[in-house]
């Protein structure tokens, strides 16, 4: 059953663009307590655009100036991992080289020498490349960059670079509505990370996802913790967090690679119900919070679509790589989410939650009737009847039991309200005291219905006995599968209302109806092999009321639970 429930929700939740590589990762998305998730493709539409370049004096810069001024250009140009292909489109490098090139959107045909190249490097932050003509150009993190600067340039010349409060005012202005900054310098000669001239700032902004906000809501809903781990800055990774809805009280903290890094684990375990952001993060940053977090006793989820992604997806409780992320992050993940988008995140969530659900409905279910069976043929003897089920019959039974029931509630449709309730706890038993009480009860009145049928005097007087009590038999194995086909009403909600939400799962109404089908037919055809003889249409119609009276019994039940405030959830 828990194979054919995977199974089928996995085809159900490729349509909402999540692909299951593993099926055990789908019950456990729906108990993550805490989900870590990046911001650039995730949150956000994973499109950066140039928005403004400003110069070292801080005066912006038009397109048609750049591409006269070979500072800036070579600058923009020469320092990135990306190239134009024959067609024009940027190919190749990170977000942030692809989008620069895109706002050149111009490919010279003669290029200079490129004499040494540093790549980027989420260590370093910085990358550089020094050309033909002895100029280093450096592009990076301000923080890294900027307190190397001892000049400025302003209208191609240099000048002294001593007022720092303006630029670090200029780029808290621009971090703080989610820009991010990236700084431009140069330096003449070698290439050692000193004495560089300013060049200016370049302002890149990725719009938030539409979808995003009401996604964040709905895993917060769910009792889920979410922190952000992004390489931007405090200051923008902060912005797009109070925008989301991550950041919402003068509680929560942003911590930076830094900062977080002189933390040892015990001092970042009590800071972590208040941690909401981790700005500049490094790849083992993500995985070391992964650990921390599961030493709590917490299942953890984690977003990724990176190489260095990896070993923190392989790491976590459920890893979800991003669909338009790196092959070996998706080998590694448990999830993909095929459009990127954390409100895919949220729908794997509620999927792990239904499935879970559709598994206890399901040992409710097996239960009730494993236990009325197990009462009746022990209580059988000593009434008379050593075997009230035939071995054929109990075939059947197992096969309602087994298959048709498994198949049944492995369709039950996913609702929001499961959003709302809290992630289970690691220890957290299969059977809950709501599946207790309603396996007792149901069992019990049905294995005493089935008995009092037996032996009440009056039974016999409105049913025909037969040779060898066989249309009595008849009317009890048919009445003891009515009981069960009734019950499963009850066990796939714990509404008062039996057919709430029954129409959303079309499975279920199909496989009773032909288990319905099946049975009346067996009734009248079973002959000696099912050891079943035909009912009158008056005795057929009487067993299946006689049947229903467990809806009312469960009615009653769910009734006294409701009133005493007694929890009603599998």
């Amino acid at each position: 059953m828990i194979t054919l429930v995977l199974s089928s929700n996995m085809k159900r939740m490729l349509k909402n663009n999540v692909l299951v590589r593993k099926l055990v990762g789908i019950e456990t998305a729906g108990n993550i307590n805490v989900l870590l998730t990046d911001k650039t493709g995730t949150l956000t539409k994973g499109k950066l655009e140039v928005i403004n370049i400003l110069n070292g004096n801080l005066d912006n810069l038009v397109k048609n100036d750049i591409l006269k001024d070979k500072f800036y250009f070579n600058a923009l140009y020469y320092n990135t991992d990306s190239s134009f292909d024959n067609k024009m489109n940027v190919v190749g490098g990170n977000s942030t080289d692809r989008s620069i090139l895109k706002y050149l959107n111009y490919d010279i045909k003669i290029k200079m020498n490129i004499i040494n190249q540093k790549h980027f490097d989420s260590n370093n932050k910085y990358s550089s490349v020094t050309l033909s003509d002895n100029i280093t150009y450096f592009k990076g993190a301000s923080e890294v960059l900027l307190n190397k600067c001892s000049k400025y340039l302003k209208n191609n010349r240099e000048y002294k670079l001593d007022n720092f409060d303006r630029i670090n005012k200029e780029i808290a202005k621009a971090t703080s509505k989610g820009i991010r900054v990236i700084m431009m310098a140069y330096k003449r000669g070698d290439s050692n990370l000193n004495d560089l001239v300013f060049m200016g700032l370049i302002y890149l902004k990725d719009e938030l996802r539409e979808e995003a906000i009401e996604g964040i809501n709905l895993i917060k809903k769910a009792g889920v913790k979410v922190i952000m781990i992004t390489g931007d800055s405090k200051e923008t990774a902060l912005s797009i967090a109070k925008e989301v809805g991550i950041v919402n009280s003068d509680t929560d903290i942003a911590l930076t690679s830094t900062e977080m890094r002189k933390m040892n684990d015990v001092t970042l375990k009590s800071k972590l119900a208040n941690i909401k952001v981790i700005a500049r993060a490094l790849p083992d940053d993500k995985s070391r919070l992964v650990r921390v977090i599961e030493e709590a006793d917490l299942i953890v989820g984690m977003t990724g679509d990176g190489v260095n992604d990896a070993p923190a997806l392989k790491k976590a409780n459920v890893g979800f790589a991003m669909g338009s992320g790196t092959e070996v992050s998706k080998e590694a993940a448990d999830i993909v989410i095929l459009d990127n988008n954390i409100l895919s995140i949220s729908k794997a969530i509620l999927y792990g939650r239904t499935i879970f659900k559709s598994i206890r409905k399901f040992i409710i279910y097996q239960l009730s009737v494993n236990i009325c069976a197990v009462l009746l043929s022990i209580i059988g003897p000593f009434i008379g009847y050593p075997s009230p089920i035939t071995i054929v019959q109990m075939l059947w039974l197992n096969m309602i039991m087994d298959t048709f029931a498994a198949l049944a509630f492995s369709f039950e449709p996913p609702l929001l309200e499961y959003m709302e309730e809290e992630p289970k706890k690691t220890n957290e038993p299969i059977i809950n005291s709501y599946m207790y009480n309603e396996i007792a009860t149901t069992s019990i009145y049905s294995a005493t219905l089935c008995i009092l049928f037996l032996k009440l005097p009056i039974v016999r007087t409105i049913f025909r006995i037969g040779d060898n009590n066989k249309y009595l038999m008849t009317a009890y194995f048919a009445l003891f599968i009515f009981i069960g086909i009734f019950n499963s009403f009850n066990a796939r909600t714990y509404r008062i209302n039996i057919f709430s939400n029954i129409l959303k799962n079309k499975i279920f109404l199909i496989v009773i109806t032909f288990i319905i089908t099946v049975q009346i037919y067996l009734i009248y055809f079973g002959g000696d092999l099912f050891q079943t003889y035909g009912l009158t249409p008056k005795e057929l119609i009487l067993i299946i009321l006689i049947a229903l009276t467990v809806f009312p019994i469960d009615f009653l039940r769910k009734i006294i639970l409701k009133k005493k405030n007694l929890k009603r959830m599998v």
